[in-house]
């Protein structure tokens, strides 16, 4: 089977994935497919306790080189005027994860036809990258604990096709999300003496919590209080007994992210406390920031240049990205690679040139072989 084959099978199922879009941990079409065609191609699997995603494996022994990319959709409704577009109301794969999928089945195909046996490559199709729970499911299973290194990629609509983005350190954010319960009394709106009014708590806070950027952290370390959510009350002549806010906090030092918790839970309870109430702080930890290591982005440099592709250091982020989980316990680098400037991802609008499967498939399976090469070295 060769390249040009290989692109075209890989294209056939990034129309049919981008059709039917399946949600985070709903994904079981999707994982029957990728299983049925790796089957066919004498792929192996492993036999894990995953509802949905798998796990694949080609070649044998070390190095262990992992490689993931992510199969769900979002809940939005697509309005991209493609031909292929989803099937499915209120579904839609508008942060290229059919593209990823699609990539990866690509590069399994292409290093089981090349006869690959220099050490084990580990294929991930992870579940759940939007709930931030699919990367931990993974690893729990325990089947990437001789993993030697991990790369990951994403497409990126910000560059033109083809070009290979990444930079060592933090390149994503970390993500917490947080909702705040303020408990008031409620009153007549015409006697607000008699109340402890949420409102006035729930505003205070807002302007106090804006404080911890300005004030609490360093100002040369990038740090996002982002409050998204507030609701409060039911009438206009009645002061509401509660209300509450929700938003995210987006850091790259861990430090910073540990600080802007502790204030963001102090200033929630102080504030409400002036204002006779009191205030229940509820913080969901999401990923911790992607961290590339050097060693690897310069793998990833020379396979660009290799492949003459363009390679750009990656602009800073705050965007969430479920990938750090895996670097937490593996070193390894989170790429990203240009589908042609057009709508961002999370945007009704959003599509990706499938063209660009030629590049994505090439660049990651020649990402793999240098890297068993490079650990091959390493060991000599």
């Amino acid at each position: 089977m060769d390249i040009a084959n290989i692109v075209a099978l890989a294209k056939e199922n990034f129309f049919w994935l981008h059709r039917h879009p399946e949600l985070s941990g709903e994904e079981f079409q999707t994982t029957e497919r990728m299983k049925q065609i790796l089957a066919e191609h004498g792929i192996d699997i492993y036999p894990l306790p995953l509802a949905t995603g798998l796990v694949a494996h080609i070649g044998s022994g070390t190095p262990v080189v992992a490689f993931r990319c992510d199969i769900d959709a979002l809940p939005l409704q697509e309005e991209s005027g493609l031909p292929y577009a989803s099937e499915y109301s209120g579904k839609m794969h508008a942060c290229g994860h059919d593209f990823h999928t699609a990539t990866l089945l690509g590069i399994a195909l292409a290093l089981k036809h090349m006869n690959h046996s220099k050490g084990t490559v580990k294929l991930i199709f992870q579940p759940a990258e939007e709930t931030t729970s699919g990367a931990r499911k993974i690893l729990e299973t325990g089947i990437l604990g001789d993993a030697d290194v991990i790369f990951g990629l994403h497409c990126c609509a910000a560059y033109p096709r083809g070009t290979v983005i990444s930079r060592e350190g933090f390149m994503n954010g970390a993500v917490d999300e947080f909702r705040i319960d303020f408990q008031g009394t409620g009153a007549h709106a015409c006697r607000p003496y008699q109340a402890a009014d949420p409102s006035m708590m729930i505003g205070n806070f807002i302007l106090a919590a804006q404080s911890i950027v300005s004030r609490n952290i360093n100002p040369f370390h990038p740090l996002v209080v982002g409050i998204t959510h507030i609701e409060a009350g039911s009438a206009r002549n009645i002061i509401p007994g509660s209300g509450f806010v929700e938003g995210t906090i987006r850091s790259l030092y861990p430090e910073d992210r540990c600080l802007a918790k502790s204030r963001l839970l102090s200033l929630a309870k102080g504030v409400a406390e002036n204002f006779g109430g009191h205030a229940k702080v509820h913080i969901t930890e999401g990923p911790p920031a992607t961290n590339n290591d050097r060693k690897w982005v310069e793998v990833v440099q020379r396979v660009a240049g290799r492949q003459s592709l363009p390679f750009v250091t990656a602009p800073d982020s705050l965007s969430g990205e479920d990938f750090a989980f895996y670097q937490k316990r593996i070193p390894g680098t989170f790429v990203q690679i240009g589908t042609g400037v057009g709508p961002m991802m999370h945007n009704p609008a959003f599509r990706i040139d499938p063209e660009t499967l030629q590049e994505s498939i090439a660049f990651g399976t020649d990402l793999i072989l240098e890297a068993i090469s490079t650990l091959n070295e390493n060991r000599d």
